[in-house]
């Protein structure tokens, strides 16, 4: 990793001296995936022959490399053209897996006689492709269209720092910031979609039979923009790369240095330019105080529907300021013109966040955590807002006298040893007691988890309600795919009829054999071994044809096997 990152790091300065803060195509790019693929494959082989199994992660056994890759296998893994020049980032076992046809097993079909050989279908990408593709070219127009609207550069203009109001310059830093980050997704998009039409990026199939391609997915737009904390948004953007770095940094430090090494080494493989600094110093306080913001606060609006819905509401848009205000010195690339803004904007967020990891706490308190040995059970027996109650009743000592005798009732039951807990009822059939009379000033929310939340993912909601929408072009695609199998049936049969010479037609009936045809053609030998040769592409396609679900693959990976 030392070698690596000397050499990128090294290639970083040369192009900055020689081509400061100009767009133009430089090997920087593809050198850092290059980089991201031989770091995590030096990790991978040392976890496979170093360490031991129970010492791993569940993602470092899964990417661990037990033999040596040859000379062919390295270069082939390193320079592979699907992600050479824009990613996306894939692990070596991952490349592997599909170079050897190991990613297909999901999708074996076993024989009943064990006599035949399996047969593997291999799943179609085109409904993936084209939505990709689709998504990618709707992505470049709004870069198109509003980037003349809110062009980057206006941030350092003398007349925009000095004559708008902080409001103004937030809101555009949010507008500049939101708009450049639609020519990434562009740019992973396509790359996503090229990656899967080799075929790259199948993880098996899902509960209604459907094939996934998003093993090496590079974005999740939706999941992005519509974030309603920070960490969801920087897990959804550049998969990739955080994939690589909570693999060689995170996962391999002390955790509470874990942050903040990983944004140092995020920012370290970007280049030297001092925005990279400033959006990564900023990013990770913004991350620590979010934590520390939602331990103190979110418990307090999960009480109702309206109140949780409120909650995600306002922490999506406040995401979405906080996202504005740490990522433009990232694109501004220049340190006094992000320092002179930040001073514009009187370090109001970096004011909040520190205020929010040292001063709030003193004064508020957090969500507090069960570590009752019995904790398990109750989530077993007992619905999920009477068990939060019944829990938060046990743990908060200051409401103990407060509380009713049918609480403790209530109580009495969850402490069961593990030998009764079979002999319960499922949670459906609990019968919730018509009142709950606790008393519990310091919190009276009733706690929800985080995956429970009717709106906690906004942008799981909008994903269902795009997927129904697109279903009239997977339709349509469908009717394309089928047109073309009747499209390539008449084709076989235009090729029966008119290229195989009237001589070899005759002899080739399915009556007749291949030993009649050789000897009693008439043909010249050249034009017989060509009808021939042709013959037998016609009957590779004709069984194809008959297994349409396999078409697709054809059409689009140019070979059936």
């Amino acid at each position: 990793m030392v070698v690596a990152m000397a050499y990128l790091l090294t290639i970083h300065v040369l192009r900055q001296i020689y081509d400061d803060g100009s767009c133009s195509l430089d090997i920087t790019g593809p050198l850092m995936i290059i980089t991201q693929k031989v770091t995590s494959l030096a990790f991978s082989i040392h976890d496979g022959f170093v360490r031991q199994t129970k010492d791993l992660t569940k993602a470092q056994q899964y990417h661990a490399v037990n033999k040596l890759p040859s000379a062919l296998e390295y270069f082939s893994y390193v320079l592979n053209f699907q992600g050479l020049m824009a990613g996306p980032l894939v692990f070596y076992k991952d490349y592997i897996d599909f170079i050897e046809g190991y990613n297909l097993r999901p999708a074996v079909n076993t024989s009943a006689d064990k006599g035949k050989s399996q047969v593997v279908l291999e799943p179609s990408p085109v409904k993936t492709v084209v939505k990709k593709v689709i998504g990618s070219f709707i992505c470049a127009f709004i870069f198109m269209k509003f980037v003349q609207l809110y062009p980057i550069k206006n941030l350092k203009d003398d007349d925009f720092v000095d004559n708008t109001t902080v409001l103004y310059k937030i809101w555009y830093a949010m507008m500049a910031t939101t708009t450049t980050r639609f020519k990434y997704y562009h740019a992973w998009l396509l790359a996503d979609a090229i990656a899967n039409n080799s075929g790259l990026g199948f993880t098996g199939y899902d509960k209604d039979g459907n094939a996934n391609w998003d093993l090496i997915s590079n974005i999740n737009v939706f999941g992005f923009e519509f974030a309603t904390n920070i960490r969801d948004a920087i897990n959804n953007w550049n998969c990739g790369t955080n994939r690589w770095l909570r693999t060689i940094v995170y996962e391999r430090v002390p955790k509470k240095y874990g942050t903040i090494l990983t944004f140092a080494l995020s920012a370290v493989w970007h280049g030297f330019y001092p925005g990279y600094y400033l959006t990564f110093a900023t990013g990770a306080l913004m991350v620590t105080s979010a934590r520390m913001a939602r331990r103190m606060f979110r418990h307090r609006f999960q009480q109702t529907r309206m109140t949780r819905m409120f909650y995600d509401i306002l922490t999506c848009l406040t995401t979405r300021i906080v996202m504005g205000y740490t990522t433009f010195p990232f694109v501004l690339l220049e340190f006094m013109g992000s320092i002179q803004l930040y001073l514009k904007f009187y370090l109001c967020l970096h004011i909040v966040a520190l205020t929010t990891i040292y001063v709030l706490p003193k004064f508020i308190r957090g969500e507090r955590r069960s570590t009752h040995p019995t904790h398990n059970v109750s989530k077993i027996v007992a619905p999920s807002k009477v068990e939060d109650a019944l829990r938060e009743a046990r743990n908060d000592q200051e409401c103990k006298s407060n509380q009713s005798e049918e609480a403790r009732q209530l109580l009495k039951p969850i402490q069961l040893t593990p030998g009764e807990t079979n002999a319960l009822p499922q949670r459906d059939e609990i019968i919730k007691p018509p009142q709950l009379p606790i008393v519990a000033p310091a919190r009276e929310a009733i706690s929800v988890p985080h995956d429970q939340c009717e709106m906690d993912q906004l942008s799981s909601k909008l994903m269902e309600k795009i997927e129904a929408e697109t279903k009239n072009i997977e339709e349509f695609i469908d009717k394309t795919v089928t047109e073309t199998v009747t499209g390539i049936v008449e084709f076989k049969k235009d090729l029966m009829r008119d290229s195989i010479p009237s001589g070899l037609r005759k002899r080739t009936s399915l009556a007749s054999t291949m030993s009649d045809v050789v000897a009693g053609a008439t043909c010249k030998p050249q034009t017989e071994e060509g009808s021939a040769f042709l013959k037998k592409e016609i009957e590779v396609i004709n069984a194809v044809v008959q297994q349409a679900n396999v078409l697709p693959a054809v059409l689009s990976n140019g070979h059936a096997k």
